[in-house]
């Protein structure tokens, strides 16, 4: 198995990121990046050369400033100036994981040869990447037009020997870091500060960890799910394939599938059921599952464009003779992407927090709390108010930043997709649903606990046996916030059967 990833030679996908960050692969630039790279470099100098007429960023200032001529002799300065004045973030400092996958897409995207980019900048992107020189980031600045400029700006200021970096696994300043490699620092030439800091890098970084995540969660959400199923003794009839043809929303398909195969041989569905229907929470587990997982799915295709996309401005076309000025950097996308996600994913847990709350009930012959001597123990009465209180956190996170705009840059940015606020959301929604299904397997667990002898499936009793041997079952009232911890770890490390 190869250690080093090609960048340049193929589609990019969230698959591919994921082996990246997993496998701790180095990466490198393939010749066709390359020879792109050089290319558009070559012309784009030429045409300085040949030409006076002013460049959007690149003989002229930025935002409102465009109109203000920059002398030949200061274009250098002018990039230079520009990492520097835009590294103004502030807040909690971004995750080193999605730290490494902004500078993974920004490589990614420069790579694709209409940047105007020297090979040499981004070649230093690629060694510091290798060497393990990530720049300090923070999450707030961005207001994901123009790009993520503020972030970008952060990312691009060791280049110069400017900013923090934690430098193989220590936090130190960015020029200490450069000496200790016997690198320079890089003069940013015309164009090449604008191509570093113009770009969806951040949104797209925090959208592909959230869909690698979102794509796990909502399998475990089913399989969660079916064991709450079984627990709470609930009929199987909605699950037949018969429902589904006639409302064959494919997500509901697929999840339905997945719960019948899930529960298949089940010793509690052959148990009398005394109930007509079951409540939504546990019958319509095929239409909200598989309305979210549509959503993600739909989520994974937008960033797949993005990432394989150039998204700074302005663009150069060697080949057609052409520098345009768009607007490609403008995260709308992302932004009502990883809206809908955050709203898919807080609905995964608003109904599974509803399971726990039956399951919890004293009903269908499981006692309430899931404690063998209620009143003297509370058994796991609380789990649903830790659950209560993370989907609550949910709802609010998942308001959409995407329908708010403020104006910036005296006007000449008047409209912007807030995407950053739409990635930071959909992470902690992430991070809060992993939460919520780790509480759902600790009380179903616990209720088919009380179930014995009567078992579940062959597939849920042996995902049972191993979850038991790092959380015991519950004999008697006792703290739990290492339950919940080790329930979390469980559920990221262990091997699912769907």
């Amino acid at each position: 198995m190869s250690k080093i990833y090609e960048i340049g030679g193929k589609a990019l996908t969230i698959r591919d990121l994921e082996k990246i960050l997993k496998e701790n692969k180095k990466i490198t630039l393939s010749e066709t990046a390359i020879n792109k790279v050089t290319s558009c470099r070559a012309y784009f100098e030429s045409k300085l050369t040949d030409s006076d007429d002013p460049i959007y960023g690149i003989n002229t200032g930025f935002g409102s400033l465009y109109d203000v001529r920059i002398p030949d002799e200061d274009l250098e300065q002018l990039q230079r100036n520009l990492v520097l004045s835009h590294s103004s973030g502030t807040g909690d400092e971004i995750p080193e994981e999605i730290v490494k996958l902004m500078v993974i897409l920004k490589i990614q995207s420069l790579s694709l040869g209409h940047s105007a980019i020297q090979l040499a900048t981004i070649q230093r992107l690629v060694d510091g990447f290798n060497e393990r020189v990530f720049p300090v980031i923070y999450t707030l600045g961005s207001l994901g037009a123009s790009g993520d400029l503020v972030p970008l700006a952060h990312l691009s200021l060791p280049l110069l020997g400017e900013g923090d970096v934690d430098f193989k696994g220590k936090r130190t300043g960015a020029k200490e870091a450069l000496n200790s490699l016997k690198w320079d620092p890089l003069h940013l030439k015309a164009k090449e500060g604008l191509a570093l800091i113009n770009g969806t890098q951040m949104m797209s970084a925090y959208g592909s960890w959230c869909i690698m995540h979102s794509l796990r969660l909502s399998k475990i959400a089913d399989i969660v799910g079916a064991l709450s199923l079984d627990a709470f003794n609930c009929r199987l009839e909605p699950f037949d394939e018969l429902t589904q043809e006639i409302h064959p929303h494919p997500g509901q398909v697929q999840t339905a599938e997945n719960i019948r195969n899930l529960l298949k041989g089940s010793a509690m569905r052959d148990l009398p059921k005394e109930q007509l229907q079951d409540p939504y929470s546990f019958r319509c587990i095929p239409q909200v599952h598989g309305a979210c997982k549509q959503v993600i799915d739909q989520t994974r295709s937008t960033i797949k464009i993005e990432i394989n996309s150039v998204s700074d401005n302005p663009n150069v076309f060697p080949e057609e003779d052409k520098i345009l000025s768009g607007g490609n950097f403008h995260g709308e996308y992302m932004a009502l992407g990883l809206d809908m996600l955050a709203i898919a994913l807080a609905e995964l847990g608003n109904i599974a927090e509803r399971r726990m709350f039956q399951l919890l009930g004293g009903l269908r012959g499981l006692p309430v709390y899931l404690t063998s001597n209620a009143g003297l123990q509370s058994g796991l009465m609380t789990l649903q108010y830790t659950a209560a209180s993370i989907v609550s956190q949910n709802k609010q996170l998942a308001t959409p930043a995407s329908v708010d705009s403020i104006v910036s840059s005296n006007g000449q940015e008047d409209h912007v997709s807030m995407g950053a606020n739409s990635a930071t959301k959909a992470y902690q929604v992430v991070l809060n649903l992993e939460r919520v299904l780790a509480l759902e397997l600790m009380i179903a667990a616990q209720a088919m606990e009380m179930r014995k002898p009567t078992g579940t499936s062959k597939v849920l009793e042996a995902l049972l046996v191993d979850y038991r041997k790092v959380v015991k079952p519950l004999n008697g009232d006792r703290v739990t916030d290492k339950d919940i911890a080790n329930t979390i770890a469980f559920l990221r490390e262990t091997p699912l059967p769907i």
